[in-house]
Order: C-alpha cells, then sequence, then structure tokens
C-alpha cells in the first residue's frame, strides 16, 4: 500500500516510501523469520531452563520493533492504512502479541505465533497465492456440497448392506460415514476395513472400488482444478492491472512530452517574432 501524494504531506510520502524500500521489507522478513526460530525454541523445557531469559528478552525486542514499524506505517497511510485488509492482519497480530499474559485472556498469548504469518504481507507472491485460496471459497463450496451428497448417499447404502455383520463400522449413519471418510482418506482401508467386509461380502469390493474413484481421485481433481482456476485468475488480474498501470504511465509521459513539445514551439515562434 503506497501512500497517496495528493492526500499526504510530504514527510508522510518520504516515510512510506522509505517503509516500502526493499532493503527496509528484506530486514522485517529476516526478523520474522528469526521470531519463528524464537517461538519453536521457546517450546522446549530444557532451553527454556538455560536460555530463557535470552529468548524472552530477544523476542519482546523483535516484538518492539514491529510495533515500531507498524507505528511508522500508520503514521504515513494514516486512515488508509485500515482500510487494507493486509494491514489490518499485521495490526491484529501484533495486538494480539501485546495481551497481557496473565487473565482471563493469557490463552491469546499462545496465539503470537501468528506473527510468522506476517510474512505473506511481505512477500507478493505469496499473497497472491492466499488470495487465490480465498477467491476460490465460492467454488469449493459447491465440490463441498457435491461431495457431502455423495458422502450421504455412500453412508446410507454401505449401512445398509454391511450394518448387520460389521455394526462397529457400519451400524448407523455417523459411524458409516466416519468409516468411510477413512477409506476416502486411504488410511488403513484395504486391511483394516475393506478386506474384513469381504471376507462375509465377496462382492463388496464393488463399492469400495467405485467409492474411491468417486471420492478420492474425482473429488481431488475437482478441488485441485478450482484451486488452480482461482489463482490463475488472480495472476491475469495481477497482470492486466500491472499492464494497465504501465499504460497509464506511457500516456502520462506522452502528455508531457506534448507538453514539453508546444512549450517549445512557444518560445521559437516568440524568438521568430
Amino acid at each position: 500500500m503506497k501512500p497517496d501524494t495528493e492526500s499526504h504531506t510530504p514527510w508522510r510520502l518520504r516515510l512510506g516510501r522509505w517503509i516500502a524500500k526493499p532493503g527496509v521489507e528484506q530486514a522485517l522478513i529476516g526478523l520474522i523469520l528469526v521470531n519463528a526460530v524464537i517461538l519453536g525454541l521457546e517450546t522446549f523445557p530444557t532451553l527454556m531452563k538455560s536460555h530463557g531469559r535470552l529468548l524472552k528478552g530477544l523476542d519482546a525486542a523483535i516484538l518492539g520493533v514491529f510495533i515500531v514499524e507498524l507505528t511508522l506505517r500508520i503514521t504515513a497511510h494514516g486512515w488508509r492504512f485500515f482500510r487494507d485488509p493486509w494491514s489490518l492482519f499485521d495490526f491484529t497480530v501484533i495486538a494480539i502479541a501485546l495481551v497481557p499474559a496473565s487473565g482471563p485472556l493469557a490463552v491469546l498469548r499462545t496465539l503470537r505465533v501468528l506473527r510468522v504469518l506476517r510474512i505473506l504481507t511481505l512477500m507478493p507472491s505469496m499473497r497472491r497465492v492466499v488470495t487465490g485460496l480465498i477467491s476460490a471459497i465460492p467454488g469449493l463450496s459447491s465440490v463441498l456440497m457435491l461431495m457431502g451428497l455423495i458422502f450421504y448417499v455412500s453412508a446410507v447404502v454401505a449401512t445398509g448392506l454391511f450394518g448387520d455383520q460389521f455394526p462397529q463400522w457400519f451400524g448407523h449413519l455417523g459411524e458409516t460415514a466416519y468409516t468411510l471418510f477413512q477409506v476416502m482418506t486411504l488410511e488403513s482401508w484395504s486391511m483394516g476395513i475393506a478386506r474384513p467386509v469381504l471376507e462375509a461380502y465377496p462382492f463388496a469390493w464393488v463399492f469400495f472400488v467405485i467409492f474411491i474413484l468417486v471420492t478420492t481421485f474425482t473429488m481431488l481433481n475437482l478441488f485441485i482444478a478450482v484451486i488452480v482456476n482461482a489463482n490463475q485468475a488472480e495472476h491475469d488480474l495481477d497482470t492486466a492491472q500491472h499492464i494497465e498501470s504501465e499504460h497509464r504511465k506511457t500516456r502520462d509521459e506522452i502528455r508531457a512530452l506534448a507538453v514539453e513539445i508546444d512549450t517549445l514551439k512557444t518560445l521559437l515562434n516568440s524568438r521568430q517574432s
């Protein structure tokens, strides 16, 4: 988010440009990665006993840098800062880190690891992927509804077919749905579920093969297709915006050249006259 030159004073404009410099962003990315390592080391009791004070001091120092950086961004952009979803995400993450370590809100301190996710706001490629995933949600909802319908029909059929012999897996709709979910994930489905069922129902393989083909492979491909299409659309939108921005710069340069040419013509005409 770049400051608007029309609504900001020059010093705010310079401050915003300084914050957006590649060197500053790379330094922040480095601090985020170091902070991620520190938060991971704090989960080891032995390290906390021997170096706990050092780790907490480094964590506090890095948090202080993040607070200063956030304050500078708010100063540079003003109220426009709170109109950007990624800036609001940064603000929320830092606010959670400032929650007191005691009291009813102390549980929120465990969410300070979300500071690691701030790297998304500093890397456009990762931010583009997240935006693509969010834009894929409407398409994924349709796939989920279709999968839910297939799951419901399959659970009713499996309960009717195998419920008498295997009530522990197919006793009622809920147990059957959980068993089919295990089959869909291909976790111990063959030796753990399918083969015991095949001993009692030799043709049960038809049901399991069809169910796995439809849910595991077909639905997985649908999920991937929706996400890939959404990311491609987001990439195309970014490309179109970049091209439009370049065209706008070119038009501005052409207008500036035209003004200079008119000025030169006026000067030449005045000298000749």
